[in-house]
């Protein structure tokens, strides 16, 4: 119960910080329930960055924000063994991504060495450095931002690390009464500084929470309606054929365990104690973007991938 309060707490907070988004704010909130990392796609200056430290501010907590550059190396994420001279001994200098929140802005910039460190970092929760290994915080999440306009100095995503983001979120642009409110907002914060949170979520209260999510009840119907949405994407020719046309490799298991986690926290932070379709469908366009594939005939088509989900949600009927 306390935790469910500082959470709507914390919702309030950002969402006087981050203005025309809530969308972000929520999937901001079910990422660190669902104990996943959040891939956040966008245009520059739609407040993403901004989001992620008003998210640090909030929470009890270490946050750091890495600028990822083509020129960057594993070492700069995971740290380094330094030579002591007074001891004659080697010790360990922790790097970035040991803190509790990680910013990864412009994720798409770095090379393939520099995103490896970074994969065993989201995946394992652990860092290797020569012969040892290190644990990351119980409380562990990567948030990063990519810009899908600039090409030029980028490296794309493979595709094991797209996997293992728990959602990809695309945003546009806000309209013109929200613009307006961003311009009260900006000027308000230079007069009289930007405000905090009086009392972040402590660590505690969002391990509890991330417990709560898996006591919540789950109707069979709705469980077996959440694996047909994944089976689609494997066999597509079951339940359409355009979709067969469509789609070249679908989502793996880790799609199905992202979409129930995070149905769970929509419904949690709704306070609701059970989850509903809606929850599992209104997640289903961020759960999967990042995880399919699509034909060659489809992309020759100019067929997006939220084309292909909303299909996949019109062929499969919700109990």
């Amino acid at each position: 119960m306390a935790a469910a309060v500082a959470f709507r707490q914390l919702q309030d907070y950002l969402n006087t910080q981050v203005l025309g988004q809530p969308s972000l704010v929520e999937h901001l909130l079910i990422a660190i329930l669902a104990d996943g990392h959040l891939l956040v796609e966008g245009p520059p200056g739609l407040a993403k960055t901004r989001a992620v430290q008003a998210l640090a501010k909030g929470i009890e907590g270490n946050f750091h924000r890495i600028q990822f550059t083509p020129d960057l190396l594993p070492a700069d994420l995971t740290g380094t063994d330094i030579y002591r001279p007074e001891t004659g001994e080697f010790v360990f200098q922790q790097g970035p991504l040991f803190h509790n929140l990680v910013l990864a802005d412009e994720i798409n910039r770095a090379p393939a060495k520099v995103q490896s460190a970074l994969l065993e970092a989201m995946a394992e929760r652990q860092i290797t450095v020569g012969r040892s290994t290190y644990p990351l915080p119980a409380l562990y999440t990567v948030m990063a931002t990519q810009n899908p306009i600039e090409q030029e100095g980028t490296y794309p995503l493979p595709e094991a690390q797209l996997d293992r983001f728990l959602l990809h979120l695309s945003l546009g642009y806000p309209d013109a009464a929200t613009e307006q409110e961003i311009l009260t907002l900006t000027r308000s914060e230079r007069l009289e500084g930007e405000s905090s949170m009086d009392n972040p979520v402590s660590q505690a209260s969002i391990l509890s929470a991330r417990k709560d999510l898996l006591r919540l009840h789950m109707d069979p119907a709705v469980e077996a309606y959440l694996v047909a949405l994944i089976m689609a994407t494997r066999h597509p020719a079951d339940y359409d054929e355009e979709l067969a046309h469509w789609i070249s490799i679908g989502a793996s298991p880790r799609a199905t365990i992202a979409l129930d986690r995070c149905a769970r926290a929509k419904a949690w932070l709704m306070s609701r104690d059970y989850v509903t379709p809606g929850d599992v469908s209104a997640l289903l366009h961020n759960v999967l973007r990042h995880r399919l594939i699509l034909s060659y005939e489809a992309e020759a088509d100019g067929i997006q991938k939220d084309q292909v989900i909303d299909r996949i949600l019109q062929c499969v009927p919700a109990p």
